[in-house]
């Protein structure tokens, strides 16, 4: 890893976003139209498949007692119910509400590592962290005829993916990562089932147009995954990671061109006060890093 590799890891991070617009709105159009927990399972079933074969090909086994055990067993978990969740959200409210609420999930992990793994984070962090959570209050409206309190599935949503990417921080290392994503996979096809009989649903039959919408989502997810995996391995977090943002920039396109959405001014302003504030946490935990390998010289 190097800064010379930074702006191939800035396209690929990138390019994966646009992948994971792309899923969302496949997602939208299948979980609109048939049961969103049939939606989970036969995702999860699909790309578990892929990434067993994967893994099995890199001899990383799959069938282990430890991913039913401590933070790999938390992670898996976290997975399935932040699916749970954030698939019903896309069936209820607007894409780019979703996309919106989602990007302040950099906060919430900076927010959970300060309280439950003691990391410290100054007074400037924590008041971006704020700054963020009024831009989701601004997104979601309350008190307003505009209240989205769907969006408030997408808000613990996002603690929940927050809680995966803490508990990822917390794993042993030598657990390989498509042994986590197969997991991560598998573990979606019980949160469908268990979606489905919460929601009354039974299984249907799928129509062509449907296949097609799941096939778009599994691979677009599959290439966004392959994409931010290599991102953040090739380039410097602290560079690559702020092109997450990218992301709702291509599902307000997306949305716009193939649901007909148009965000309105609230959604704008709230996602602004939420992206400018995960920027800023961003720049002000490279600056720090940077200042401690400056401090501690060379070795």
């Amino acid at each position: 890893m190097s800064s010379a590799d930074n702006p191939r890891a800035a396209g690929l991070m990138v390019a994966s976003m646009a992948a994971f617009a792309f899923e969302d709105l496949f997602l939208v159009r299948a979980a609109t139209t048939m049961p969103p927990g049939q939606v989970i399972a036969m995702m999860g079933a699909a790309g578990a498949v892929v990434f067993w074969l994967i893994a099995a090909r890199l001899r990383q086994p799959i069938l282990t007692r430890r991913a039913l055990t401590g933070a790999a067993a938390l992670r898996s978990l976290s997975e399935a119910l932040a699916a749970m969740l954030y698939i019903t959200a896309l069936a209820l409210i607007p894409l780019t509400v979703n996309s919106a609420l989602l990007q302040a999930s950099p906060l919430v992990v900076t927010m959970g590592a300060a309280l439950f793994l003691r990391e410290k984070v100054g007074w400037r962090r924590c008041g971006a962290i704020a700054v963020g959570f009024v831009g989701v209050l601004v997104i979601l409206q309350p008190g307003t005829d505009g209240f989205r309190i769907a969006g408030l599935l997408t808000v613990a949503c996002v603690a929940f993916m927050a809680a995966r990417d803490l508990s990822t921080r917390v794993m042993d290392a030598s657990i390989g990562t498509f042994q986590l994503t197969t997991w991560a996979y598998l573990s979606l096809v019980p949160a469908g089932l268990i979606l489905m009989a919460v929601q009354g649903q039974s299984l249907q039959a799928i129509a062509p147009s449907q296949w097609f919408d799941l096939t778009g989502a599994l691979i677009t997810g599959l290439l966004g995954y392959y994409a931010v995996t290599a991102a953040m391995r090739l380039g410097e977090v602290s560079v690559v990671a702020p092109f997450r943002y990218a992301r709702l920039v291509f599902a307000m396109i997306l949305a716009m061109i193939f649901l007909g959405e148009r965000p309105d001014a609230w959604m704008l302003t709230g996602a602004a006060l939420v992206i400018g504030s995960g920027l800023y946490t961003f720049a002000r935990e490279a600056r720090l890093k940077r200042a401690l390998s400056i401090k501690a010289g060379p070795r």
